[in-house]
């Protein structure tokens, strides 16, 4: 089995440097949600959704993003289940970061997940958007709540 190439949180932050932007990834099995930081790390602002097709085809429209962007690290949700067990998404999610590690040097990290799309949904929900729009926008926000759960994170840490 190979090594999970991701850090632990105080590694990762370590490794960044003020006024840098950071990606949230929320992985789903057919989309990935993408989200960015702004430069001071205060804010996720949900970018886009990639259909997946191949890894290869994914990581070349990531990598693009993550050049366009300037990006300094990745954030990656990580699925557990509410308690606390692992299943089938996260072994995918973490195959998903092994192959990412191949293609790119930037840190990786993984940030619990569990409610993001809950919470999104909720949300979305409160606000009447419509199925179909919910459907187009809900992994970039997911994306987002995962990276602004990191960013919080960044900030109680001072």
């Amino acid at each position: 089995m190979a090594q999970d190439p991701t850090l632990p949180l105080d590694e990762f932050v370590q490794l960044l440097e003020p006024g840098q932007r950071l990606f949230g990834l929320d992985l789903g099995s057919k989309t990935i949600g993408v989200a960015v930081s702004d430069l001071t790390r205060s804010i996720a602002t949900p970018v886009d959704t990639i259909r997946r097709k191949k890894f290869k085809e994914d990581a070349v429209i990531l990598l693009d993003l993550v050049q366009e962007y300037e990006i300094a690290g990745i954030i990656i949700g990580y699925p557990i289940n509410l308690d606390g067990s692992t299943g089938p998404r996260v072994q995918a999610t973490e195959a998903f970061a092994r192959n990412l590690a191949k293609v790119t040097d930037l840190p990786l990290a993984y940030w619990d997940e569990r409610l993001s799309t809950v919470a999104v949904e909720r949300t979305l929900l409160e606000a009447d958007v419509s199925r179909k729009k919910r459907a187009e926008v809900i992994d970039k926000m997911a994306a987002a709540f995962i990276l602004q759960g990191f960013l919080d994170y960044l900030r109680s840490k001072g």
